[in-house]
């Protein structure tokens, strides 16, 4: 039994679903779930319209701070998959529900690390306060004081650990305890130090783990999201069966047919709307003892719609157009600093669809005044997902007057952020004999200010919100959608750009020539249509991008 959450059974094994072929922008997001950067470097990925925000948690307790896949992680599920969410934007170009995916994945693999810290701070640590609350005071100060001087402080810190070890060696030698309180101290000094030890090795591990996740998504996905508690294998499992039916709901909320129009910011999810060519023109009869006859603007964009699908043919064998993807959309008005959406509601939708014949109301009644717009877009997924193209065509008829208008949007690939690959920390040293020389030396995968900070945080990962409340959350940019919150403009790309521009002429042109086969069936002149036409023709031929809904007004 196939279901829609992307697994082949929903109580027999596993299978995870992967994303099509050389999908380079979802896999380049879903390696954000991996990474162990500053979760602040997320900034660095924002774009002129999206912030993220990072919101720092308690001053004093740095050493729960989150790193960037943990806060990536939690905030995209729970911002896509939490219980009363708002509406997304869809991900055109990626697909959400594998970004999720792994997510998921990489919140499971984190929380069994957590299991095993929170077991070693148990035995090693709590059970032994005393000593693990004076080795944390040592690592505090000793953090501290790197922070500060950033040329001197590592010296000093290592002075400091240094010092505290010999005090604890000369405190086990000098016991001024006798008794069992003198076994007690003597294991609060050497317990805390063995359980370091101990979550140093399981914090390498998944270190590990989690960086080869990172780099095989770069390098083509190889890796899949292994998500069991999504697979319900009974029908008792009511928290597996609410999660499969989240993902479910995603991936139906990624087809919707509906969109956003905010301003300046242009379709959301699409991009910017960066050209503008319209065909306006009176409605003359041909033969003056005839009548038009009546047709709408229905007719004429379903003979746009027919003629659109020819454009991947060609008389040339030179490549041309791939195939695009050709729907009808209804675009909703929102502005511009809204911080959320709301999709049409009611029942002319289903499964977040609007359905046909409400697509061919709008379209022919609603071109004036308040409400929904209807628009027919030619979309095109290029670059593995890093580029989107999208001509937007709508039809209006006002009195007598006939405008055809077509908009070129474009969604630019996802931030050179996402496309960092995993490095091995090291560090450049001067050479003992030879000062004017450097080497770089191979550092530890977690260093020490990791483990403790791991090892710290595990016993409270089980309540997020005190978590979040200490070390800081991350809030994602809304209206939230996971391909254009992080895009970047694709003008900075010379071929990026060059494809964007290059897709306006055949499209316009596709676009008059049916519609001039409605006007001229229908008893229309289309003599003066034809001559605007050529000169858009002309116009069109030397595009150049520009901010189209940015009006000097």
């Amino acid at each position: 039994m196939t279901v829609d959450g992307g697994y082949a059974d929903i109580f027999g094994p596993q299978v995870p679903r992967m994303a099509g072929e050389g999908q380079t922008a979802t896999y380049a997001l879903a390696s954000a779930a991996y990474r162990d950067n500053p979760y602040g470097d997320i900034k660095k990925a924002d774009n002129e319209w999206h912030q993220t925000d990072v919101k720092p948690g308690r001053a004093w307790a740095k050493i729960f701070r989150p790193n960037l896949g943990e806060a990536f992680s939690r905030a995209v599920v729970d911002r896509m998959l939490g219980g009363g969410r708002k509406p997304l934007i869809q991900s055109f170009g990626a697909e959400p529900q594998v970004v999720v995916e792994h997510c998921l994945a990489a919140n499971n693999i984190r929380k069994a690390r957590d299991r095993m810290l929170s077991g070693i701070m148990v035995v090693c640590g709590v059970l032994f306060l005393p000593g693990l609350l004076l080795w944390l005071l040592v690592f505090t100060l000793r953090t501290t004081i790197v922070r500060r001087d950033e040329k001197r402080g590592g010296a000093l810190g290592s002075v400091l650990l240094a010092a505290a070890g010999a005090l604890a060696v000369l405190f086990l030698l000098k016991m001024p305890f006798t008794g069992f309180w003198a076994w007690y101290a003597r294991a609060s000094v050497l317990m805390p130090v063995a359980g370091w030890f101990w979550a140093k090795q399981v914090c390498e591990r998944t270190a590990r783990d989690l960086r080869e996740r990172w780099d095989s998504l770069l390098a083509g996905g190889s890796v899949g999201a292994k998500v069991p508690e999504a697979v319900p294998t009974s029908p008792s499992e009511t928290q597996a069966e609410q999660l499969r039916q989240a993902l479910a709901k995603l991936s139906a909320e990624q087809q919707s047919n509906s969109v956003f129009y905010a301003g300046p910011k242009g379709i959301l999810g699409m991009g910017t709307r960066w050209g503008s060519w319209q065909l306006a023109e009176d409605l003359v009869a041909a033969d003056p003892s005839r009548e038009i006859h009546p047709f709408r603007s229905w007719d004429v964009i379903r003979s746009i719609h027919d003629q659109l699908r020819m454009l991947e043919r060609g008389t040339l064998n030179t490549g041309g157009f791939p195939k695009a993807s050709i729907r009808h959309w209804v675009v909703t008005p929102v502005a511009e600093g809204a911080k959320a959406v709301s999709r049409p509601e009611g029942t002319d939708v289903e499964a977040y669809q609007v359905k046909p014949h409400a697509i061919q109301d709008i379209c022919n009644k609603q071109q004036f005044g308040s409400g929904d717009r209807h628009y027919l877009g030619v979309q095109w997924t290029l670059w593995d997902g890093q580029l989107i193209i999208t001509m937007l065509i709508t039809v209006t008829v006002l009195h007598e007057t006939l405008r055809i208008e077509v908009t070129g949007h474009a969604l630019g690939p996802v931030n050179g952020l996402f496309h960092e690959k995993p490095e091995a920390p090291s560090k450049e040293v001067t050479k003992s004999f030879k000062p004017w020389e450097t080497r770089k030396v191979k550092l530890p995968l977690v260093d020490t200010d990791e483990v403790v900070r791991l090892a710290v945080r595990a016993p409270i990962t089980w309540y997020p919100p005190l978590l979040n409340w200490l070390g800081g959350t991350m809030g994602l940019p809304e209206p939230f959608g996971l391909r254009h919150a992080w895009a970047d403009q694709p003008w900075r790309h010379r071929f990026m750009a060059d494809d964007a521009l290059r897709a306006a002429t055949p499209v316009l042109r596709v676009v008059h020539a049916a519609a001039f086969k409605v006007l001229k069936e229908n008893g229309v002149d289309t003599e003066k249509f034809g001559a605007r036409s050529s000169a858009l023709s002309g116009a069109v031929q030397d595009p150049a991008p520009r901010k189209a809904d940015t009006y000097d007004a």
